[in-house]
């Protein structure tokens, strides 16, 4: 078995290869491996440093934690920057985990990403990318998924949208707004993960890999995908509760704003029979969220008909205003920082956002010569 290290610029991450294959591993579990500026970095050093090296074939990002692959970025420490004023240290957060969001989407190599356990917000920014790199986003019975920015008033970010836009119907545009949670079953019908493996299988699937022997990043591929064969996910993709929804999703959730969407909700309750009660949880749940952010974030899906490098770009305009403009800061207090569950949106009612308000939170602080994320291509 060949071994090598490679040095880490974090002590939250720790990166090595295995028969060439490079392992990234979260290690901050205390945080359910939130990621922080640092970790951002060092993934990104590792990346870089294995592009290009012929004794690398493959990279497996994984958490050795059971609880989460990534249950985000750091917000506490968005929100601490917020209260100091310190723009910068914002900005060069989101700037440098959608660089990293962008480099793994670009990988000239199979990008594998264990996606067991909480894998939400920024999580989903580092496994989404494996789909397009000929990798794999393998989920298991413990994946619990989520975009669920609108609830701290902010949007599905790191480029979540590309792929949420190219999901079955309006699927898409019901987990951007609501922020639901949703599994592996779930996951595998919208186009939102590869392959299903049992949790206490993953032991033995790393066993394989750090065992074996291996001439390409497809032949890595190929043999976590005879491992994952053996396993069938329940209930099946096509009996899923996103799959049993869809219909319902799909009448409400294309209309073309959240009013609207609100409002055939309603009607759909006050018929009665077989949709009424999830109308019923769903217009609950929209009642809750931002209504600033969930009209922000039906328009991020929207606009995600462009390249990854838009798309980022995009995130990261809309990051400066959902923290100057939005609900952001509030959204933080209310729900992760005193926990009253209580937060002051800055439009009250769903009914009451305008167009305007939401054109105006796309417009840009920088002109496009000057963006920060101007190189970025594809």
């Amino acid at each position: 078995m060949s071994t090598s290290a490679s040095p880490a610029v974090s002590d939250e991450i720790a990166t090595h290869v295995i028969q060439r294959i490079g392992f990234i591993e979260l290690e901050r579990p205390k945080a359910l491996n939130a990621l922080s500026t640092g970790m951002i970095r060092a993934m990104h050093a590792a990346l870089d440093q294995w592009r290009e090296d012929p004794e690398v074939l493959a990279v497996v990002v994984r958490s050795q934690h059971a609880r989460a692959l990534c249950a985000g970025g750091d917000i506490r420490f968005m929100y601490e920057a917020a209260q100091r004023g310190d723009q910068q240290a914002r900005d060069t957060f989101f700037t440098e985990e959608y660089r990293l969001n962008h480099a793994i989407f670009t990988y000239p190599k199979p990008y594998i990403a264990l996606m067991n356990g909480i894998v939400m917000g920024g999580g989903m920014g580092i496994s989404q990318g494996a789909h397009r790199t000929g990798g794999l986003r393998v989920v298991t019975q413990t994946t619990k998924l989520a975009m669920p920015e609108t609830r701290i008033g902010l949007f599905p970010d790191v480029g979540a949208s590309w792929f949420l836009a190219r999901t079955p119907g309006a699927i898409g545009r019901y987990l951007a707004v609501t922020g639901e949670t949703f599994g592996a079953a779930d996951a595998l019908y919208a186009g939102l993960a590869d392959t299903y493996l049992d949790e206490d299988a993953l032991p033995a699937l790393l066993d394989t890999l750090r065992g074996a022997s291996f001439e390409r990043g497809a032949d890595v591929v190929e043999c976590i995908e005879r491992e994952a064969a053996a396993y069938r996910v329940t209930p099946q993709p096509e009996e899923s509760a996103l799959a049993k929804m869809r219909p319902w999703i799909d009448r409400h959730f294309a209309l073309p704003d959240v009013a609207r969407i609100l409002a055939s909700l309603e009607q759909e309750r006050e018929r009665g029979g077989e949709a009424a009660e999830w109308a019923a949880q769903t217009i609950a749940v929209l009642r809750e969220r931002s209504p600033l952010s969930m009209a922000v974030s039906l328009e991020v899906v929207t606009r995600a008909d462009a390249s990854m490098a838009d798309v980022l770009r995009t995130d990261l305009d809309l990051t400066r205003s959902s923290f100057l403009l939005g609900d952001t800061v509030e959204g933080i207090r209310a729900r992760i920082i005193d926990k009253d569950n209580a937060p002051r949106w800055r439009v009250a009612r769903i009914e009451d956002v305008s167009a305007a308000d939401v054109a105006k939170m796309f417009d840009s602080p920088w002109a496009a010569n000057e963006h920060p994320l101007r190189d970025l291509r594809g």
